[in-house]
């Protein structure tokens, strides 16, 4: 399954229900994406994808300034057209993460 477009993504952290809008693509070293929350955008780093569980795992590395200055973490199961997992902030608790593609 293809993970490539734009997706409506919500974090629900301890703060609050979060929604960024990623994009993915295919590049020749592999998928690659942005994250946007508010005015915010930053490249996803060390993204791989695998097959899995009747779907596609992806992870990646994201730093963030807002709504704090973070290192995530994130690790999810893409199926069809929703994606579902979790990311973690170092030692924080995990957030669930959930995502329709547009």
């Amino acid at each position: 399954m293809s993970i490539e477009g734009h997706w409506d993504v919500t974090i629900k952290t301890p703060i609050g229900t979060l929604p960024v809008l990623y994009a993915f693509t295919r590049s020749r070293d592999g998928v690659v994406g942005t994250a946007t929350y508010k005015d915010e955008t930053v490249a996803l780093q060390h993204v791989t994808s695998e097959t899995a569980d009747g779907g596609t795992r992806l992870t990646w590395r994201q730093s963030v300034t807002r709504p704090m200055r973070l290192n995530l973490d994130f690790d999810v199961v893409v199926r069809g057209d929703a994606l579902s997992g979790h990311s973690r902030a170092g030692r924080l608790p995990r957030s669930a993460v959930t995502g329709t593609r547009r």
